[in-house]
């Protein structure tokens, strides 16, 4: 079947081109790779396999941009641009959704959100761009000092399979905001919505060069945008075995980077914790996404008085979740692929061997023989010695540990190397507010999960990363500043 023709059975019209200067067009090398229904492990067609010479091209595109009409264009005029592509987006939100699940498998509710949230992230940006202020230094009446506030230049973005389009917003919005222009790079494994975000920066006239989108594997596109001399910072999203290679590249160009890496987040429920929330909170931050999520709730610390109540309860309600492909819109789809299939598998029988419980799932769900699907996991009397409690899952799997004494509780969410989030459940405000600050993350959320938006800094710290994104400080890692100073 030619992709025409199985982009007319699937309901889709869009390029598979790199898009470089606002032109959509072909890698240099003339190949393709394919990207795959999650679903149905069924080709949804072949993407441009970009390389250094593309990345080089659009680099170049970028680093004139930074001189043309972009440059001149106000702040408050940059973002108008900005609301009128969040526009854009929003007007096509059904048709974005739908190439996401098909291309990622989450269901197509999931998928809305994520276009919901990706119109928030511009909407939000567009509405800062012209509140970047600089400062006046006070050296004196004989001296007039001031800072400027001036665009870092070329950024590079490289983007990751689990949100694509969420992501890619995420550091682009506030990038095009502070008036750098971009090269992105999404995921080898969801590369299609990039395509769409680029039809959108086109038909709402931003000038060319300034977004530019080069699909590939990430040790060929990649590696060779990390090494560009002329990208002057770097957002990356993915694991920490990749973040260190990229803040290795970064570190030989003395470039600025900012990575959010992996997450194995504690959730401490306490004795006196809202159970019934808590297991709305947890069904949603574990299992949502199919648990690809570097933010997922998938590590849970229960206090003995509780820990039995509680798992019986998540177990209850996780049995209700139904799983199916992503345009069926059940609770959960697919994981993103056959390596991660596996890999999650791979992680749920490690925990079988060290002797943990299997409480709930570790299979395939009945009725699904195509697809990478995976029920919803439980793991308990699991260890903190155990490789499913020390290692990221990224999959539907949630697994629990015991504890007796707020030390103990202290401990274990700070034995890891990651420093992602972390979560506290207590009617006691002092003993949360106390841990607030003792637990190790670069976000703590009390009695709730995934609190905060557009304007919240998130991001980690040890293994999970450096740097913040969203909000102000999300903006200032697009800004260089530059001190002025004028003897009277």
């Amino acid at each position: 079947m030619t992709v025409q023709s199985r982009d007319a059975e699937l309901g889709l019209d869009l390029p598979r081109s790199l898009f470089i200067d606002d032109v959509f067009e072909a890698a240099a090398s003339g190949e393709t790779f394919a990207t795959i229904d999650p679903s149905t492990e069924g080709e949804l067609g072949q993407v441009a396999r970009g390389g250094a010479a593309d990345v080089d091209r659009a680099v170049a595109a970028a680093k004139r941009a930074t001189r043309g009409d972009w440059l001149h264009l106000t702040p408050a005029q940059r973002g108008r641009m900005l609301f009128e592509l969040a526009d854009a987006i929003a007007a096509r939100r059904d048709e974005i959704a739908r190439v996401e699940t098909l291309d990622v498998g989450k269901p197509l509710k999931e998928s809305r959100g994520d276009v919901d949230g990706v119109v928030a992230t511009l909407r939000y940006n567009a509405g800062a761009a012209d509140k970047l202020e600089g400062a006046t230094i006070p050296l004196g009446r004989s001296v007039i000092d001031f800072t400027l506030l001036e665009p870092a230049g070329v950024t590079a973005h490289i983007v990751p399979w689990n949100y694509p389009l969420g992501m890619l917003a995420r550091s682009v919005a506030p990038a095009l905001a502070a008036g750098c222009t971009v090269v992105i790079k999404p995921a080898e494994q969801s590369p299609l919505s990039a395509m769409l975000f680029a039809q959108c920066c086109r038909e709402v006239g931003l000038p060319k060069g300034v977004v530019n989108v080069v699909t590939g594997y990430g040790e060929e596109a990649g590696a060779a945008l990390v090494a560009h001399p002329d990208i002057r910072g770097i957002t990356f999203t993915g694991s920490v075995e990749t973040g260190r290679l990229v803040y290795q590249g970064a570190a030989r160009g003395l470039k600025p980077a900012v990575l959010e890496l992996g997450g194995k987040n504690p959730v401490i429920l306490f004795e006196d914790a809202d159970l019934d929330r808590a297991v709305v909170d947890i069904l949603d931050g574990a299992f949502g996404n199919s648990g690809q999520v570097c933010s997922s709730s998938s590590r849970l610390i229960l206090h003995r008085a509780i820990h039995d109540a509680f798992l019986e309860r998540l177990a209850h309600a996780a049995q209700g979740l139904t799983v199916g492909p992503g345009l069926a819109d059940r609770d959960l789809g697919p994981v993103v692929s056959a390596e991660q299939y596996q890999r999650v598998n791979a992680y749920v029988e490690k925990g079988r061997g060290e002797g943990a419980r299997l409480r709930l799932g570790g299979g395939r769900p009945q009725g699904l023989d195509r697809g990478y699907f995976v029920e919803p996991t439980i793991i308990d009397c699991v260890e903190p010695s155990h490789v499913v409690a020390r290692e990221e899952i990224f999959g539907p799997v949630a697994v629990a540990l015991s504890f007796e004494t707020e030390e103990q509780a202290r401990a274990l969410a700070n034995g890891l190397g990651y420093g992602l989030v972390a979560g506290l459940y207590t009617q006691d405000i002092s003993r949360a507010l106390r841990l607030a600050q003792d637990i190790e993350a670069g976000s703590v959320w009390i009695n709730g999960w995934f609190i905060g938006g557009q304007q919240a800094p998130t991001g980690g710290i040890k293994d999970s990363g450096v740097g913040r994104e969203r909000g102000l400080p999300g903006i200032m890692n697009y800004v260089q500043i530059k001190n002025v100073g004028i003897r009277l």
